[in-house]
């Protein structure tokens, strides 16, 4: 008998961490979709949230487009902006993404902005639950609760009440990791997709062309040459000189000023906020890091499990983020939140992201602070995921039979 209860003690022990392991991921996703199911109902019911996206950038630029004007003229976005309820704004807010993102926003310059935000909302909706599928199917469709912290990510929450860009990357990054190897030139046409936030994707470009030339998989990159050019012949159709009018817009718009909560923005401002070059220097010793870290592992390189790391230097590193665009971690955070087996570590990936979602119910009455409360967010990520991957133990294979949350 003593045996029987010295041996019953742990995997009563284990049982219990195992439902309060549940119990908390239920809440953590409990919370995200709670949040989504507000911003849907805010966008549908309230013109004062709609008018106050970011999506009003993007709904601006399309209604330039749509009657044939410059979609970065400040002072005709302003008036729009403004006519949209943005009464508060003392300058506009710009579409930064390139000019061969203009053909995705020109179908908003038909549509008001209620039923544009609306749509836009689904749109980016259905992008966060394809590419979390997408990443479940990768690991072997596995029967587990930890798929859900996908869904709840607070990042991709944010994005998408705002209505930014980075969930239609995250698709692009989901859908190379799914095809490059079976489907080498539309896993090459959905990094368009990923060239919607260049500035983020720096290190791995800088990976993915090195792995392109030692595997020869130049399929990859014609597709991704394809789907850039179509793009800007497109935008050349509807603006011939958007070129010119954007990069007009990246010298006048004073965007180097901006208060960026991110490393790389820190870091100049620390050292010489004057010598813009310093906020490019971080993404220069990320390009050299990565490079170095391929080529070690070129031999058996992995884009799932070898990305990971990659994708999350990238962030991190970037020239500017802001909080929404570290919605591109979760395919790394995923990996390894199914192949790690730490309850502590699960539960805390779960507890940074209530921290973020805490932050985004704060941001309903206090919207400022929300980005200095989550300075620590995409450095944090990075920092879980060497711990994750060094104690992941399980298989892809055996997933299934671990079903802890």
């Amino acid at each position: 008998m003593p045996e029987m209860s010295k041996t019953g003690e742990p995997r009563t022990m284990a049982r219990g961490l195992r439902g309060v392991a549940g119990f908390f991921l239920a809440t953590v996703c409990g919370l995200g979709f709670g949040f989504m199911a507000m911003g849907f109902l805010l966008s549908m019911l309230s013109p004062q949230v709609v008018s106050s996206r970011d999506f009003v950038a993007f709904w601006a630029t399309g209604q330039q487009l749509a009657h044939h004007g410059n979609p970065y003229d400040a002072d005709a976005l302003l008036r729009i902006e403004r006519g949209a309820g943005l009464h508060a704004v003392g300058s506009p807010m710009f579409m930064r993404n390139p000019p061969s993102a203009l053909p995705l926003v020109y179908p908003l310059g038909f549509l008001g902005l209620q039923f544009a935000s609306i749509l836009w909302s689904l749109l980016l909706l259905m992008c966060l639950v394809a590419s979390v599928h997408m990443l479940w199917l990768m690991h072997g469709s596995p029967k587990t609760q930890r798929t859900l912290l996908g869904y709840s990510f607070g990042p991709a929450l944010l994005c998408l009440l705002n209505g930014q860009t980075s969930l239609f990357a995250l698709l692009g990054l989901a859908l190379f990791l799914r095809l490059h190897g079976a489907r080498p030139f539309l896993a090459g046409v959905s990094l368009w997709l990923c060239a919607l936030k260049p500035h983020l994707f720096l290190p791995f470009g800088v990976v993915l062309i090195a792995w392109a030339v030692v595997t020869r998989s130049y399929k990859v990159i014609a597709g991704a040459l394809a789907a850039i050019a179509a793009s800007c012949a497109i935008a050349f159709i509807m603006d011939p000189a958007a070129w010119a009018q954007y990069k007009r817009m990246v010298q006048t718009s004073g965007m180097e000023r901006d208060h960026i909560p991110c490393v790389s923005y820190l870091l100049r401002h620390w050292i010489s906020p004057q010598t813009m070059w310093l906020q490019y220097l971080p993404a220069a010793l990320g390009c050299a890091w990565a490079l170095g870290y391929f080529w070690s592992r070129r031999d058996s390189w992995d884009w799932t499990r070898h990305g990971g790391p990659v994708m999350l230097v990238s962030i991190v590193s970037a020239p500017y983020y802001w909080l929404y665009d570290q919605a591109l971690a979760l395919p790394a955070l995923l990996h390894a939140a199914y192949l790690t087996r730490s309850r502590m570590l699960l539960a805390l990936l779960a507890l940074l992201t209530v921290l973020i979602e805490i932050a985004l119910f704060c941001n309903i009455w206090w919207p400022a602070p929300i980005y200095t409360w989550t300075l620590w967010a995409a450095p944090a990520w990075l920092v879980w995921y060497l711990f994750a991957s060094a104690k992941t133990v399980v298989k892809p294979e055996a997933l299934n039979s671990n079903l802890i949350a």
